[in-house]
């Protein structure tokens, strides 16, 4: 199967992480790891077409931590979730991006402490390993839909190759809207 060939198996829900409206006539949806150089180059990409694109196209975030090459990226993406599930995922998203190469447990922590998150409650999922589940089923659900590296985009279920650059998913999210415009 080709990488044409692939299609997201599953859509965008409301337990998505979602920024853009609802209705907009394209989603993009990545599979992205915070540990990942070529993600964090993706996340300032993504910020410039959702500005560019404004009201047109909805995002959405998936985890797909690459263990086996980035260490603390299963962690970050459960410290991510601790977050959303506080109403701060974008934020804890863009500090983890940030700070990509302090991704540590206690570097974690001191995220969602600048994030004034409730911090027992915090501990106490991360602890607990709450989001470990969601985040396999990220990966799970990307696997299915032939994500193999990050970051992987899906331009409205249709995945987008963009390993030579990023413009190719501003071309694919500019070819729909014509197709729909």
């Amino acid at each position: 199967m080709n990488a044409r060939e692939y299609q997201l198996t599953s859509p965008v829900d409301k337990v998505d992480h979602v920024l853009g409206p609802q209705r907009a006539a394209v989603t993009v949806v990545e599979y992205g790891d915070f540990e990942c150089p070529n993600c964090k180059q993706a996340a300032s990409a993504v910020k410039l077409l959702l500005e560019r694109f404004e009201d047109q196209v909805r995002f959405a975030f998936r985890h797909f931590p690459l263990e086996e090459v980035h260490p603390h990226a299963l962690l970050a993406a459960q410290a991510a979730e601790a977050a959303g599930a506080q109403g701060r995922f974008w934020e804890m998203h863009d500090l983890l991006f940030e700070n990509q190469t302090h991704l540590s447990a206690h570097h974690l922590r001191s995220y969602a402490e600048r994030l004034e998150l409730d911090m027992a409650r915090y501990t106490a999922e991360m602890d607990d390993t709450v989001y470990l589940q969601r985040v396999r089923e990220h990966m799970e659900t990307g696997r299915e839909s032939g994500v193999h590296a990050t970051p992987t985009f899906f331009v409205n279920g249709r995945i987008q190759d963009v390993s030579f650059g990023l413009r190719a998913l501003f071309d694919a999210v500019e070819a729909v809207l014509n197709r729909s415009g």
